[in-house]
């Protein structure tokens, strides 16, 4: 083979595998541009939108953890099973919590559509004093067995998570007979009075004028009940729903709101009136009174009596009074305070400090009383006040740290 023959063979050699590798190639495709998360300024900070829609979400919550010493909590005092020696002893109310809830929002040709849920995780004690309980038949004590007050995870609840699209809204909240009116003040324990229960199925149309004025009409399912004595059957018992209006009137000074609920369960009424003022820019006052029909409700004929109480009118008597209000201390720290009092001669106050560590992060401290007026063994019974009878008292304090996010 001479030497033109070799380097004709090797050229087509070459041209061969190269060929070969180029019907091989990997084509490295061009990246695509990154989608970014852009904010969604629409419905205040925090809100996002979700990659490829135009919807805006919000992820928050909060956690928190209570330390409780006295009567505290359901106002009955936390006593476990002495473990030594039997009997009961004093201890802490303990409860932390971890909340998670989520707003939407989206522009729609129908108005706004947006959605509200949260959900709350809780580990505690339960803050009975089972120590001081009976036997069903009067007898004795509790086996210690059933006197022990154990913590534990207590389960998730569902406290919110509702549609609503402009003015309309379905699904779980709390009654309009509360949230419409701006519940009791700013304290821990704003229910030493209770003034109404608050987890039901709704299906409302909320009203704005645009002026100040406003109105709600909610069609409610209630909740619990079916126990003789404790606030009768909140849940509806029939395709009639309860029923909560309401009307609010807001300017610069403050507000006035009115609310009225009919229980269908019992068919009695209830009504609230509340009056917030703001004399002076850091501070807020308000005042609220209760009044509810009860003929039904203290009807003992009936298969389950309310004992005197509904799912909306839970005050004692006719009627009831709340008041209280905030004074910012400065921009980190602040007093609150309520004064509660009813027919039966309940009264209750709770006041505390809120101070802000550092933005996201509240350390309150507040300190609670109540005087049992014409309380029964029924109305303990609705109030969880297992150890007060009539005109006792009862006190108690809490320490709540709480991070939201």
């Amino acid at each position: 083979m001479n030497i033109k023959s070799l380097l004709l063979g090797s050229a087509a050699a070459l041209i061969a595998v190269s060929g070969a590798r180029a019907a091989d190639a990997v084509v490295v495709a061009e990246p695509e541009p990154a989608e970014y998360v852009k904010i969604c300024d629409v419905y205040g900070s925090g809100y996002f939108y979700i990659p490829g829609t135009e919807t805006c979400l919000r992820i928050g919550g909060y956690v928190r953890y209570d330390i409780g010493v006295g009567d505290v909590g359901s106002f009955d005092g936390a006593t476990s099973a002495d473990v030594e020696d039997g009997g009961s002893n004093d201890t802490f109310y303990k409860k932390a919590r971890f909340s998670l809830k989520t707003w939407t929002g989206q522009e729609t040709e129908l108005g706004t559509l947006k959605t509200y849920t949260e959900t709350r995780f809780n580990f505690q004690n339960n803050n009975r004093d089972a120590g001081a309980l009976v036997d069903p038949d009067g007898t004795g004590p509790l086996p210690a067995a059933n006197a022990v007050n154990p913590a534990g995870n207590t389960g998730a609840s569902l406290n919110f998570a509702w549609i609503q699209l402009g003015g309309l809204r379905v699904g779980k909240d709390e009654s309009a007979f509360n949230t419409f009116i701006g519940y009791a003040g700013n304290v821990i324990q704003d229910t030493l009075v209770p003034y109404g229960d608050f987890d039901t199925n709704v299906v409302q149309y909320y009203f704005d004028a645009g002026n100040g004025f406003s109105a709600v009409i909610s069609l409610e399912e209630g909740s619990g009940g079916g126990t003789a004595g404790a606030y009768g059957v909140g849940t509806i018992d029939s395709y009639v729903p309860h029923v909560v209006g309401g009307v609010k009137y807001t300017q610069g000074w403050g507000a006035i709101t009115g609310v009225i609920a009919y229980d269908s369960n019992y068919e009695e009424v209830a009504g609230k009136v509340r009056l917030d003022i703001t004399p002076m820019q850091n501070l807020s006052l308000f005042i609220m009174g209760g009044y509810g029909t009860d003929d039904n409700l203290t009807d003992g004929t009936y298969a389950f009596p309310a004992g005197g109480r509904g799912f909306y009118k839970q005050w004692d008597g006719n009627w009831a009074v709340w008041g209280g209000g905030t004074y910012t201390i400065n921009e980190k720290t602040s007093f609150n305070v309520q004064v509660s009092y009813d027919e039966g001669e309940n009264l209750g106050i709770a006041a505390n400090v809120a101070y802000d560590v550092v933005p996201g992060l509240t350390v309150t401290a507040e300190v609670d009383y109540v005087n049992a007026g014409s309380i029964d063994s029924t109305d303990g019974l609705n109030h969880n006040w297992t150890n007060i009878t009539d005109g006792d008292d009862a006190i108690g304090g809490m320490l709540r740290f709480q991070r939201s996010f």
